[in-house]
């Protein structure tokens, strides 16, 4: 990500009581969790994740994998919960100027899809190339810097007996480790699969007509001529609306989703079981904040 927008891997927001909110990629070290058989049933379970809502924006795709992460609205609740808690264990510790660190702003991808595969949108591309929102990230900058230094002198000791006090009546939104390899794994796993290199081939000679010499599309979308989060050239524009344009005429997101989702199911299939777990310490955590909340 452009500084924290733009990744090979799209990021999960965390947030981190007792330290700013920040955003994880996925690990790259392979998986390292025993395979379970899988029934048919799980199969065609999995399946109907990869469902997309609408099938021209990548930012609507479902990925199956999506299933066992909390949801937005889901992880909103319990960061919300957990930093009320928070500020008022630190208040009673003497530290009524402490105060959570703030939620950093969503800034590229909307979703999970979004920006997963590069840009994709023609009218954004024209205008900020493959940055984002030039406003979007200026907040996201505000937020960090506000978060990143706590002025109320408090003591490191109390900020962790705090944590451990929230932790036990609203724990953190779960982001179990399996998920994470599945989501990262299948991801680069598909970038190297026949039929999405045969695409990635059919978007560089596409390119290269145009005028510009990329492998892959991710190498244009990571051009470290446009690595300047503030500076938006002319070039780029240039290059990431000549990069849109290629993409749609092959279907380089749908090829690439496509190939994603079906390791993500065969993954999941394996693991059912140890994921069906994740999904109710999910379901428990956000259980505990509602009921925190009330």
């Amino acid at each position: 990500m452009r500084t924290l927008a733009k990744a090979g891997v799209p990021a999960l927001v965390a947030v981190a009581v007792g330290a700013v909110a920040f955003s994880t990629s996925w690990p790259d070290s392979p998986s390292t969790h025993a395979a379970k058989p899988a029934s048919a049933g799980s199969a065609a379970k999995t399946a109907e994740q990869a469902a997309a809502v609408d099938p021209e924006d990548p930012a609507t795709w479902r990925l199956p994998i999506e299933a066992y992460m909390p949801t937005q609205a889901q992880s909103r609740l319990i960061a919300g919960t957990r930093d009320e808690l928070l500020d008022a264990c630190m208040d009673k510790a003497g530290y009524p100027a402490w105060t959570p660190p703030p939620d950093l702003p969503t800034v590229g991808g909307k979703t999970l899809t979004d920006w997963r595969y590069g840009t994709h949108d023609a009218a954004l591309a024209a205008k900020n190339g493959y940055h984002p929102d030039p406003a979007a990230q200026a907040a996201y900058d505000e937020a960090a810097g506000v978060g990143a230094v706590d002025k109320s002198g408090a003591d490191d000791g109390a900020v962790r007996a705090c944590v451990s006090q929230v932790d036990g009546v609203a724990p953190a939104s779960p982001l179990a480790d399996l998920v994470q390899q599945i989501n990262g794994d299948a991801f680069r796993q598909a970038a190297q699969s026949t039929g999405v290199v045969a695409v990635f081939n059919q978007w560089s000679s596409c390119m290269k007509a145009k005028g510009y010499t990329y492998a892959k599309p991710m190498d244009a979308n990571d051009d470290p001529a446009f690595g300047d989060p503030y500076t938006i050239s002319d070039t780029e524009i240039a290059t990431a609306t000549a990069d849109v344009a290629c993409r749609d005429k092959y279907q380089v997101e749908k090829v690439w989703f496509d190939a994603e989702a079906k390791l993500q199911q065969a993954a999941i299939a394996q693991h059912q079981d140890e994921l069906d777990d994740v999904k109710a310490a999910t379901a428990q955590a956000v259980a505990k904040a509602r009921a925190a909340a009330q």
